[in-house]
C-alpha cells in the first residue's frame, strides 16, 4: 500500500492521486491525540476518537511505501502532519525491544516499510541537521529500513512530479 500525507494547499492531479492507495490533505482540521494510549491497551490500533484518523494506527502500519510533504516547522513537521503522525502511536504495542540498541516499543505490524520525507519552504543548514536526526529516530521508532529527506516541493509542479 502506498499513503501520501501531505499539507500543501493544493489540488493534485489525477495522475499523482492513482499512484496511492490514499492520500490524506493535512489541513489541520483532525482532533489531536488526547495521550490516552486507549490505541494501546483498550482498542488496539484503533483511536477511540470518531473521526476520520481512528484508523491512523492501521493505516500507517500496514503502509509499505509513505510519502511526507510537509512544510518546514524549525526543523520539524508541520503542525497539521505532526498531527496526524500522533494519532498513529498505536501502531506499537506497550511492550518494549531493543532496535539499534536502544529500547523502543514493539511493532504491531513488523513492518519494515520505505518512508520519504519532502520537506518544503525555508530550511535553513541547522535545520536540515535536525531534520536528518528526527527522519533517523522516525526510522528507528518505525521499524523504517529505508528512510529519506528531501528539501524540495515535489508537488510544486503536480503535473510532473515524481512522487
Amino acid at each position: 500500500m502506498k499513503l501520501l500525507i501531505h499539507d500543501r494547499d493544493i489540488t493534485l492531479s489525477d495522475s499523482v492521486k492513482e499512484k496511492y492507495d490514499r492520500v490524506i490533505f493535512a489541513d489541520g482540521r483532525y482532533a489531536p491525540c488526547q495521550g490516552c494510549f486507549k490505541c494501546w491497551t483498550k482498542t488496539p490500533a484503533t483511536c477511540v476518537m470518531k473521526d476520520s484518523l481512528h484508523e491512523m494506527c492501521r493505516l500507517i502500519g500496514l503502509t509499505d511505501d509513505l510519502v511526507i510533504v510537509t512544510e518546514n516547522w524549525y526543523g520539524g513537521y508541520s503542525p497539521a502532519v505532526k498531527n496526524i503522525l500522533d494519532r498513529s502511536i498505536g501502531m506499537s504495542t506497550p511492550m518494549s525491544t531493543y532496535r539499534g540498541w536502544q529500547m523502543h516499543h514493539v511493532l504491531r505490524y513488523g513492518r519494515y516499510n520505505s518512508v520519504r520525507i519532502y520537506v518544503t519552504g525555508d530550511v535553513n543548514d541547522k535545520e536540515k541537521e535536525t531534520w536528518k536526526l528526527v527522519a533517523g529516530r522516525n526510522a528507528l521508532n518505525w521499524g523504517v529500513s529505508d528512510i529519506e529527506v528531501s528539501f524540495s516541493d515535489p508537488l510544486e509542479d503536480v503535473e510532473e512530479t515524481e512522487i
